[in-house]
């Protein structure tokens, strides 16, 4: 990378203290890109329709961002996206409106574990794991959705939506194996899925962690994801079940 852009990217990390910056290198330059992160003081983002406009520029060689008070280390979200986009990425850390550390790294197959994976609303939440438990144990692509953060108080009724869209039908009782419960938590309109494990409760993918049979994977907003048994609260929370049709 020249030294200009790598200046540039600096420059426009400190000038956007205590935000994240990001941008895109560009057939050789640095090209500031809005970030449009609901909450742009911990996160980044860059909406698919600016990607490609910055396409249309030219070739997208390389990702950066800031990471404002933190290390340069970087998060399992950057890493998921890093294998996302194909390119390498840079991260740039600025403590106190100075710069202090640089680090790269590019795609290197990276997967992102289903159970103790952390939380970034878009990359890593609730549909993430559902999507990713039914391509990792299921062998089936449920596609991609860009979503915006906390939808669920705009309007918006995303789930009720999405489901029938990617091939599940409203089931009932037993649950089996796969079977998407979906949630009401401190919500107008359902806003919260998991996955039921089943009887035996295994994930194939990731034989290291212990069965737990009658439990559910999910990943509840700001917190790791988890396994915990399909009762009670979530029980409570619960207002329909969805099966996928083959």
């Amino acid at each position: 990378m020249k030294k200009k852009t790598l200046r540039d990217a600096i420059e426009h990390a400190i000038e956007d203290y205590p935000r994240e910056s990001c941008g895109l290198v560009i057939d050789g330059n640095y090209v500031r890109v809005p970030n449009e992160a609901a909450d742009p003081l911990k996160n980044f983002k860059i909406s698919a329709e600016k990607w490609a406009e910055c396409e249309d520029l030219g070739n997208v060689q390389t990702v950066i961002h800031s990471h404002p008070d933190a290390s340069a280390r970087p998060s399992e979200s950057d890493l998921i996206s890093c294998e996302a986009t194909g390119v390498p990425w840079v991260i740039i850390a600025v403590h106190g409106g100075k710069y202090e550390d640089i680090n790269t790294f590019e795609p290197s197959g990276y997967v992102c574990p289903l159970v103790g994976r952390q939380f970034d609303h878009g990359n890593l939440d609730c549909l993430s794991i559902v999507l990713d438990y039914y391509k990792r144990e299921l062998g089936v692509d449920l596609g991609s959705y860009e979503r915006e953060d906390l939808w669920w108080d705009k309007g918006k009724d995303y789930y009720r939506e999405l489901l029938p869209k990617a091939g599940f039908v409203p089931a009932d009782l037993p649950l089996k194996k796969g079977d998407v419960v979906l949630m009401q938590v401190r919500s107008p309109v359902p806003n919260h899925a998991g996955v039921y494990l089943g009887d035996d409760g295994i994930i194939s993918s990731e034989p290291h962690h212990y069965p737990a049979p009658g439990s559910i994977l999910h990943h509840m907003y700001g917190r790791d994801s988890c396994r915990e048994v399909y009762g009670g609260y979530w029980q409570e929370k619960t207002v329909s079940i969805w099966r996928y049709e083959t």
